[in-house]
């Protein structure tokens, strides 16, 4: 089989591991928004399609058989535009994307909001330390933080002028749970605010905010478009893919 897998993740590489092995042709495509980005085995293209024409385009142009979304949890308009895309021309979709931490153990303890904006008023009530895990596209969300002690983490630096009283980490994880609990130690943290991505990779901060007593402030994940078949593992994404009839 021929396969798209709109990529960027973890799963997506793992993925692509594994239809490579099973001898399918795959070609993953990445966004470009990230700078030396871990790329998978098997054929890549770097940038966008031109939008839901664009992409219905190439999907016949190249002969796809299917297309996987196994883009970041977050990425809602490439979803969208996957589903639309691969609705026109009929090319099945399936999304992988990996559980979120609504079953973590300390779930019931954070603060659930619906947007970045919510979670920084919902951070504001909860302390003047935070800790920001919500990614480079939403930093300038927090612009108005310029009057206290700010640690936030990217892969890729802020394409703004951050506050003068912020610390900005540039690091990738995975991110050990003892280093994640002296990090937050050592800066004294009292508000950790992140997204609802999921996954091991990151997963060690809620711990370490646990053990320290630290709120946890969560926003939501939005949720997929109906009509999209969603899968939480490669597994099941691999067993999803099935021949066209002939």
């Amino acid at each position: 089989m021929r396969v798209l897998i709109l990529g960027g993740t973890g799963e997506a590489r793992a993925l692509a591991a594994e239809l490579v092995e099973r001898g399918h042709d795959v070609v993953s495509s990445l966004a470009g928004r990230v700078s030396a980005p871990a790329l998978p085995v098997g054929a890549v293209r770097v940038g966008g399609f031109g939008g839901v024409s664009g992409l219905a385009d190439h999907l016949v142009t190249e002969r796809y058989d299917h297309v996987v979304d196994a883009t970041h949890p977050f990425a809602e308009q490439i979803t969208a535009n996957a589903l639309a895309a691969t609705a026109r021309v009929g090319v099945p979709l399936v999304r992988l994307q990996r559980p979120g931490w609504s079953v973590h153990p300390h779930a019931a303890t954070f603060t659930w909001v619906e947007d970045v904006d919510a979670g920084r008023v919902a951070a504001e009530a909860l302390g003047r330390r935070p800790f920001l895990t919500t990614g480079r596209q939403q930093l300038e969300s927090f612009a108005t933080w310029d009057d206290r002690y700010v640690l936030a983490r990217v892969v890729d630096p802020p394409d703004w002028t951050v506050p003068t009283t912020w610390e900005v980490l540039r690091a990738r994880g995975p991110y050990p749970h003892a280093a994640e609990r002296e990090l937050l130690r050592s800066r004294r943290i009292d508000v950790l605010l992140t997204k609802d991505s999921g996954g091991a990779l990151t997963e060690a901060k809620l711990a370490a905010a646990h053990d320290l007593g630290i709120p946890v402030v969560v926003v939501c994940r939005p949720a997929v478009p109906d009509g999209v078949r969603v899968v939480e593992s490669v597994a099941d994404a691999v067993a999803g893919l099935a021949p066209k009839p002939a």
